[in-house]
């Protein structure tokens, strides 16, 4: 099983972002698998965003709800999406976590606005 594969079965995901000195961030998220690539959604102007837009460089590994990892940490890479690309991650992400899901993307979009989140691509590293 590949690592996208295996770590889109998972309910949550650590996401590792990085700050300027290097000190890691570590953040549990919601991930849904969409081809070869995961997709997350989050506040636009959240630290996790402003770090990916420095360096994309980030680590995967399933975990919690509180962020405590339960598997194997990989090295991957985070893109920014724009609308349209944020767009599909907000519909690929409710799908996958069902209620709950549609309930949380309603009440974010109706709290921020479409413009309030974004979808983030999230790639494992080659190698």
């Amino acid at each position: 099983m590949d690592e996208i594969a295996r770590l889109g079965t998972e309910k949550y995901l650590l996401l590792t972002t990085f700050r300027k000195d290097g000190r890691a961030v570590p953040t549990p998220v919601w991930a849904a698998p969409d081809g070869d690539a995961l997709l997350v959604w989050t506040v636009a102007d959240s630290g996790k965003v402003k770090r990916i837009r420095r360096s994309g460089a980030v680590r995967l590994a399933p975990c919690t709800a509180r962020g405590t990892a339960t598997g194997q940490e990989v090295a991957g890479h985070a893109e920014l999406l724009d609308d349209a690309g944020s767009a599909r991650a907000r519909t690929v992400i409710a799908s996958r976590y069902g209620l709950v899901g549609r309930l949380v993307m309603l009440g974010s979009t109706l709290r921020r606005g479409r413009t309030g989140t974004v979808g983030i691509r999230l790639t494992v590293a080659a190698g």
